[in-house]
């Protein structure tokens, strides 16, 4: 059975499109179909790490929106990043927003319709046959982020070692419950290799009641990757590429 993976955070900065397209493409790689949907509309940026740009694209999602193609037609196989020949229980697809700027200027002055964007994930789910569809969702808690929620079996917050991101991230915890979201998981990132990171696990689980699910340190390989490529397929020994395998199997596990 299909499922639907929400990756969020509460604020900007958190390296959330870098976990959900490294996320996406270690379950594409164990054998599965899997759909990445950037619905980051107003500020869209998980493109990048597929060496997307305006040449590229030909329908994004705010086309689906705004009725001009149907969903399948935004969809592209991004299945060569994983490095290996696909078959047909091991693909990756990506429907990116656009990245123009009278595009980005056109949904915040007029938005879109929720219920269109709910039906297009449904019909995106069928269309290519996907186990799972993984969402990259806007930061902080609008609208999209609500319906995001709505329809996910497994949501995954991320959060930095910061104040300000466990007080917005108790806020987003609480609003997935009252939803009643499936299955929630913690991911901690950009966490100062010198933490003590047993003792960070255990205080962010007594604070959010929910399980962490990975710490990723604070990594110079990562910054000065730079967005150019999916640091677990680039880098697969590293500590963060071990620990982004250990989150991608709790989110294959079943409920």
């Amino acid at each position: 059975m299909s499922k639907i993976v929400s990756i969020h955070s509460f604020r900007g900065g958190t390296g959330k499109s870098n976990s959900t397209a490294n996320l996406a493409a270690l379950v594409a790689r164990s054998g599965k179909r899997v759909g990445i949907v950037d619905t980051d509309i107003q500020s869209p940026g998980i493109h990048v790490l597929f060496g997307f740009n305006d040449e590229k694209i030909k329908y994004t999602l705010n086309d689906y929106l705004w009725g001009n193609c149907a969903i399948e037609d935004t969809a592209y196989d991004v299945s060569s990043v994983l490095k290996e020949k696909a078959n047909q229980r091991n693909k990756i697809y990506l429907i990116p927003s656009s990245i123009k700027a009278r595009d980005i200027t056109r949904i915040l002055r007029e938005g879109f319709d929720f219920g269109m964007l709910n039906d297009g994930l449904q019909d995106l789910i069928d269309e290519l046959e996907l186990d799972y569809l993984f969402i990259d969702t806007h930061p902080g808690l609008n609208e999209e982020t609500l319906l995001s929620l709505t329809i996910s079996d497994i949501l995954v917050l991320i959060l930095r070692p910061d104040n300000q991101d466990f007080q917005g991230t108790a806020v987003t915890v609480e609003v997935a419950r009252k939803l009643q979201v499936p299955k929630m998981l913690l991911l901690i990132n950009k966490a100062l290799p010198a933490l003590d990171f047993d003792a960070l696990r255990q205080q962010v689980e007594k604070i959010y009641n929910a399980p962490v699910a990975g710490i990723l340190p604070l990594s110079d390989e990562m910054v000065q990757l730079a967005s150019s490529d999916l640091f677990c397929l680039r880098y697969s020994n590293h500590p963060i590429s071990q620990e982004m395998q250990k989150v991608a199997k709790q989110i294959m596990q079943s409920n």
